[in-house]
């Protein structure tokens, strides 16, 4: 369909609660979830949340599998989730990188939860759950941030592990196509 431009940290959608979605298997849903695997593949991203290309809906959408970008981390399977709750199955949390595309070019360590279960509806409306861990755990955590209105750099607990991934990672280059997860 079409590839989005992604709203950037400061944009007042990304801070607000999005709403609930309440009606499946129409037009609008599904060239919603069509333009945000458009545009998730066209920015090399794990996840994309709706606010992100300014829609204020409850919907994520992550996957991860044989990606360069991510040559260290487990593969996340391609997911449409829609209506999330997740819940912490275990109270361990573990600092890693995370970048977003509503941040460009910025990278900072955050605390996440290592395992969760989260639930949600499919893109035609019908329930499911699954449990996570590790990476794909951080990715659904991430993803549905954005729902409530959060950006991960409100997470960051030091702020000296926040900055320019041109700066923190110089030795990947100019171009950085870091090996730490981005969204």
């Amino acid at each position: 369909m079409a590839v989005r431009p992604v709203l950037r940290m400061g944009h007042p959608l990304l801070l607000q609660v999005a709403e609930p979605v309440r009606e499946f298997n129409t037009p609008e849903l599904d060239a919603l979830i069509e333009d945000m695997f458009d545009t998730m593949a066209a920015q090399n991203g794990a996840g994309l949340a709706a606010p992100q290309i300014g829609v204020g809906r409850r919907v994520v959408i992550f996957g991860v599998a044989a990606n360069p970008r991510y040559p260290d981390v487990e593969p996340v399977p391609t997911t449409v989730l829609i209506n999330p709750e997740i819940e912490v199955l275990d109270e361990a949390q573990e600092e890693d990188w995370e970048g977003c595309l509503s941040v460009p070019g910025m990278r900072g360590l955050v605390p996440r939860y290592r395992r969760i279960r989260y639930r949600g509806l499919d893109q035609n409306g019908d329930p499911f759950e699954r449990e996570a861990e590790g990476f794909h755990a951080r990715v659904v955590q991430h993803e549905v941030d954005h729902l409530d209105g959060i950006l991960y750099p409100q997470r960051i607990r030091d702020l000296r592990y926040f900055g320019f991934e041109s700066e923190l990672f110089p030795q990947l280059g100019p171009a950085v196509d870091s090996p730490v997860g981005r969204e």
